[in-house]
């Protein structure tokens, strides 16, 4: 049985842009788990209620897709940019290690928030033969609103190579969705069950599929 890590810089990156892969390979045997590098924190502004609201939507979260674990660095959110490089990439490292992934799902680093920059950062970095040899796939998934919502000139560009069929899949992706309720809007918001079912649309027709997530292929090592 495998195991399957995907690295969320927020709770609901997850599920936006690989939800219905993680079921998939989940129905299929797979063992997955969850890395959550911010949260919520009341120093940034968010009410208590806020807080306790995030922390119910993420357990009813980890529930629906039946994590193996759930690893949480704590980080306050949109502020990885002023904590020590370092010291995420050791805590990301530690969680590699307990995990041992073989398939590594992270955000897209040319994403317009610099949590999903620094978060792919982190991660990528753990990803090397000699310090996780267990490792043999790594992917980046897209994420509304926060791939496609600016181009950065000269900036990377997010150009699939992968495609997973989650025909299958759909409905139990958007009820997952469902359970975060304030962080989704009414379209045209790109977080909204509109949006993230048009997105599946068009990446199906680019693959034929009736839906489909996309991902660029950034490593893959055959023995």
């Amino acid at each position: 049985m495998s195991d399957i890590l995907v690295v969320a810089p927020h709770p609901d990156d997850e599920t936006i842009g690989c939800g219905g892969t993680l079921l998939k390979m989940r129905a299929a045997g797979a063992r997955i788990h969850w890395l959550i590098l911010t949260e919520m924190v009341a120093s940034a502004g968010y009410s208590k209620e806020r807080i306790a609201a995030r922390e119910d939507e993420i357990d009813a979260v980890s529930q629906a897709f039946g994590f193996a674990s759930v690893h949480r660095l704590g980080y306050p959110t949109a502020a990885l940019d002023v904590a020590p490089v370092g010291d995420i990439v050791q805590q990301v490292a530690a969680v590699f290690a307990d995990v041992g992934p073989g398939d590594v799902y992270l955000p897209f680093p040319g994403d317009a928030h610099s949590d999903h920059r620094i978060s792919f950062d982190a991660a990528l970095a753990c990803t090397k033969w000699f310090r996780a040899p267990y490792v043999r796939r790594v992917l980046a998934y897209e994420a509304l609103s926060e791939t496609d919502i600016v181009r950065r000139p000269g900036g990377p560009e997010f150009t699939p190579s992968v495609y997973e069929n989650i025909s299958d899949w759909s409905e139990e992706k958007k009820s997952i969705i469902r359970l975060y309720g304030e962080e989704m809007g009414e379209a045209p918001f790109p977080r909204s069950l509109a949006i993230i079912e048009a997105k599946e649309k068009v990446r199906g027709a680019e693959a034929g599929y009736a839906a489909a997530e996309a991902f660029m292929l950034l490593k893959e090592v055959r023995p």
